[in-house]
């Protein structure tokens, strides 16, 4: 007997990694339908889509909850993120970085999605002295004990290696060093190893339950 196909929805698509999320869920058969709520109508050429399976919908980020409804699918995928240099302030970032993803994961839980998943960051900890491994490390805090979520995970990934549409300086700085002296990734270091957006996709993917 052939398991129904799963419905996904995905939050942040445009970036490095939901680009290749979304490209990997339009090809998998497990798969029968993704929507993509983006910022801005996305481009005639930006997936590849050979069943039509891509239904992307232009919204209001500030209004996240006037969209509920779509976040009535088997799994939720959110990749929204952020730098407090191109946000324009350390509120900003922590605007898109936290509030936003915490109403993403406040819909899934509201329309009963089965599993909810977003990117975070390795080191991320809420009692961290950094800004941003603390933004990030109170949003895994306050989404692992949400009350009736039914299923969340976060994937928790170093310096990302991709095609950017974006200069980073310091996520450039850190590849640069990473390939110079590789050998410093290992042990306990080697979870800060960079990692390419592709396999972290992939591993969203996988962290969703059956």
């Amino acid at each position: 007997m052939v398991s129904p196909q799963k419905t996904a929805t995905v939050i942040g698509a445009t970036g490095l990694v939901g680009r290749s999320l979304v490209q990997q869920l339009l090809v998998s058969p497990e798969y029968s339908q993704v929507t993509c709520l983006v910022r801005r109508p996305l481009g005639n050429n930006e997936f590849h889509d050979p069943e039509k399976k891509l239904q992307p919908l232009v919204i209001d980020f500030d209004y996240l909850q006037d969209y509920q409804g779509y976040f009535s699918v088997n799994h939720v995928f959110c990749c929204l993120g952020t730098t407090i240099k191109k946000a324009g302030s350390k509120s900003a970032f922590r605007y898109v970085d936290f509030q936003l993803v915490h109403v993403c994961a406040q819909l899934a839980r509201a329309q009963r999605a089965q599993g909810f998943v977003w990117i975070s960051s390795v080191g991320a900890n809420k009692h961290s002295k950094n800004f941003y491994l603390k933004v990030k490390g109170e949003l895994e805090a306050s989404i692992f004990t949400m009350p009736q979520l039914e299923y969340a995970a976060a994937v928790r990934p170093s310096l990302l290696i991709g095609s950017r549409k974006e200069y980073r300086r310091g996520e450039r700085f850190g590849l640069k060093l990473s390939r110079l002296i590789p050998f410093i990734f290992v042990g306990p270091l080697k979870k800060y190893k960079p990692v390419h957006a592709d396999y972290v996709a992939q591993q969203m993917i996988q962290l969703q339950p059956e």
